[in-house]
């Protein structure tokens, strides 16, 4: 297993085709002898090529349910977007049951740390100077977190630089874990049910921190039958009761695109869905046509989380049953709200501990002198290419192609366009030859 990337390519089921190399966000995707290759230093997990892949070629490599024996106690961290999952008569009390009927000891939502990190990105617009960068940007998306560090460095400042929802709940379930059992920090094993590969990169190659406080990513496509299985018979599990829910409908909100945007209560506000829609924004904003705009929320899936990849309920249905969580969770217990501060105290300050970094993999060299003469000879060479884009050679566009053949990695043969009108040229030449000898021998 890769710590670097959770998307893998199975060559043995590629077929060569340019579906991915078209819905490629960064251009990470070149197809060379006919098979799809990855380039690692530019993917950001975001899934699009899984989706796009008609032959099942990309796929996500998650953790095991086999890896539970490897830690004394087990804690599920059930993301938001899991519920949706799952219709009447299931509820969520039912699913956080079911969470532990299949191995694991506790369950923790996700959408509890979800409901910090708004009530704390509430502060920060409240306290923010008129001088910091505006809009900010949300970074609970890993995806476009990756995508600003590779293609809009200059937007990093943007980035609201907290830690993850994720983050923040494993970081409480390994305190409240340690407390009551006092087990070891490499005793307990924490576990997300993730709807996307970029959750699991995030684990095992962390942003703005060294190392993460999950011990895995496991899909919720591999769960869902597990869980559904245990839902339609009498759950072996301790009862969970609405008392033992950790989070309200705020939190619950953020499964869906525009739900984390709608939890802050304020009116000056974006919400952005899709990894290319997101780009489109991303211009906007370097292009500082957004100044309007206090608040920025980028999921890289189309509908938000319950539309990752992983998941399994068609996302308009998932949508459909987030209301209904979402009616069920405005009647949580009384001492709800003093839950919630106990834990969201527990917790302190949720700011990433290392600031968040530009990744050069775009850049043509690390030499500023050399970067400007490749940029030259990049756009001479894709001045002689046809700019049909076609794909054909392997490379998503002509200007990917140029910069392909700059890093000597192509040639310009490699457009069949260009390689047909010089093979016209050479039989008319030669043509002309055969006809100049025969004119010369009949003579």
């Amino acid at each position: 297993m890769s710590k670097l990337h959770a998307v893998r390519l199975n060559r043995d089921l590629c077929m060569g085709c340019t579906n991915c190399i078209k819905r490629c966000p960064t251009e990470a995707i070149r197809v060379r002898d006919g098979k799809a290759v990855i380039f690692e230093d530019r993917c950001i997990d975001c899934g699009e090529c899984i989706r796009a892949c008609p032959h099942h070629a990309k796929s996500a490599d998650m953790d095991p349910m086999s890896r539970l024996a490897e830690y004394k106690r087990t804690a599920a961290l059930a993301a938001p977007s899991l519920y949706t999952q799952f219709g009447p008569p299931a509820t969520r009390e039912m699913i956080l049951a079911a969470l532990q009927g299949i191995g694991f000891d506790e369950v923790y939502e996700v959408a509890l740390g979800a409901e910090i990190v708004s009530r704390k990105t509430e502060e920060l617009l409240e306290t923010t100077d008129d001088g910091a960068p505006r809009p900010l940007i949300s970074s609970a998306c890993p995806a476009v977190v990756r995508l600003v560090q590779m293609k809009y460095p200059g937007l990093i400042p943007n980035l609201i630089s907290f830690d993850s929802p994720m983050e923040i709940t494993a970081r409480l379930a390994r305190k409240e874990i340690i407390a009551r059992t006092g087990l070891k920090n490499h005793e307990i094993g924490l576990f997300f049910i993730s709807p996307c590969p970029a959750k699991r990169t995030a684990i095992y190659n962390p942003i703005g921190r060294t190392t993460s406080d999950v011990d895995g990513a496991i899909a919720i496509s591999d769960v869902y039958p597990l869980i559904l299985a245990q839902l339609e018979k009498s759950v072996d599990a301790k009862p969970i009761g609405k008392d033992d829910l950790q989070a309200g409908e705020c939190g619950l909100r953020w499964s869906a695109a525009g739900g984390e945007a709608r939890a802050l209560n304020i009116e000056r506000y974006l919400a952005v869905d899709g990894i290319h829609n997101v780009i489109a924004i991303l211009e906007e904003i370097e292009n500082e046509r957004l100044k309007d705009i206090d608040f920025i929320e980028a999921n890289s899936c189309i509908g938000g989380c319950l539309g990752g990849p992983l998941t399994v309920a068609n996302r308009f249905s998932g949508k459909s049953r987030q209301r209904a969580y979402i009616k069920a969770a405005q009647h949580m217990p009384k001492d709800y709200p003093a839950k919630r501060a106990a834990w969201e105290s527990a917790i302190g300050d949720i700011s990433l501990p290392d600031q968040l970094e530009a990744n050069p993999a775009l850049q043509l060299d690390d030499d500023i002198t050399q970067a400007l003469l490749k940029y030259e000879q990049m756009n001479e060479i894709a001045e002689r290419l046809p700019g049909l884009d076609c794909g054909a050679c392997g490379a998503p566009n002509c200007e990917a192609l140029a910069e392909d053949i700059v890093h000597g990695e192509a040639t310009e043969d490699a457009c069949i366009v260009l390689l047909k009108e010089r093979l016209a040229q050479e039989k008319l030449i030669h043509g002309e030859k055969g006809t100049d000898h025969a004119e010369k021998s009949d003579g």
